[in-house]
């Protein structure tokens, strides 16, 4: 079996074109006329096909990217189409996810600040965590877009710990050994993964664990306030169709039916939507 795809942050450089050394890429600004159009994209008033014809005349890279044998063998069918929608959307993603990001920004220094050792975080997106790490953390940082990925080792620049980044689906983790990582973190993944796989992640996620090793999710679910309720509602049709998210995904069941993965404790950071779910591996 070829092994997935990894890229240490040591050798992260810029290549030299066949101009040279000191030539330079053209550079491309999103003005104020895109930005609202992404505003637009959020609140359905265009879709996003149009958004993407919008960028590609405005010249935009659209920079796609043709999965190895390796990747495409490692990925799950069900997830090869939120993958594929991944390779547009991370485009605007940090653009479109900026009003959230406001909450988050204070949230994870805690989430992933008092982690040690050997530490995976599965879903990693654009990096937003990398710079919260303790230097004694020996990170890997996983996620099935190659164009996230991209954008997250930007970000590891600033990070204090090692980083080693991956592109594998982690409903599979083929190229992981059994019984690896003192932690495991995935921040909004599960709520991405399709239902009928959420028992595959979890499971992937108790075979990579030591025994004793700990894990800790974060995840977006519906709440039972029903003006919260209606919002979440209002939102839905977007969140799917541009992140491939949904609010119904129950991986606090598929979290208690595991055999080996004991929670240890459940909380919410803001009101009863954004669920942290904590535990370790037992054997």
């Amino acid at each position: 079996m070829e092994a997935a795809k990894r890229f240490e942050v040591e050798i992260i450089s810029v290549p030299k074109s066949k101009a040279g050394a000191n030539a330079k890429a053209p550079a491309v600004y999103l003005n104020d006329k895109l930005i609202a159009k992404i505003g637009s994209l959020r609140e359905g008033a265009i879709s996003l096909e149009e958004l993407i014809k919008e960028l590609r005349t405005a010249g935009v890279p659209e920079r796609p990217v043709t999965p190895s044998k390796s990747d495409s063998y490692q990925m799950h069918p069900k997830n090869k189409l939120n993958q594929d929608k991944y390779q547009i959307t991370a485009w605007f993603y940090d653009i479109l996810d900026f009003p959230w990001e406001l909450k988050y920004k204070k949230w994870r220094p805690s989430l992933v600040g008092d982690l040690r050792g050997k530490v995976l975080e599965a879903g990693v997106g654009t990096g937003h965590n990398l710079k919260h790490y303790h230097n004694d953390v020996n990170l890997t940082a996983l996620d099935f877009s190659k164009a996230m990925l991209r954008r997250s080792m930007k970000r590891a620049r600033n990070a204090r710990c090692r980083v080693t980044f991956l592109q594998e689906d982690a409903c599979s983790m083929k190229s992981i050994a059994d019984s690896h990582f003192d932690w495991v973190v995935a921040l909004f993944l599960c709520c991405v993964v399709p239902e009928e796989l959420q028992h595959k992640v979890i499971g992937q996620i108790a075979r990579v664990l030591k025994p004793g090793g700990r894990f800790r999710l974060l995840e977006m679910i519906h709440s039972k306030t029903p003006e919260l309720k209606k919002r979440q509602d209002f939102f839905a049709p977007f969140v799917e169709k541009v992140y491939g998210a949904r609010f119904d995904r129950k991986t606090l069941d598929h979290v208690k039916e595991a055999e080996n993965l004991k929670i240890t404790s459940t909380r919410f950071l803001l009101h009863d939507t954004y669920l942290l779910i904590e535990g370790k591996r037992e054997d």
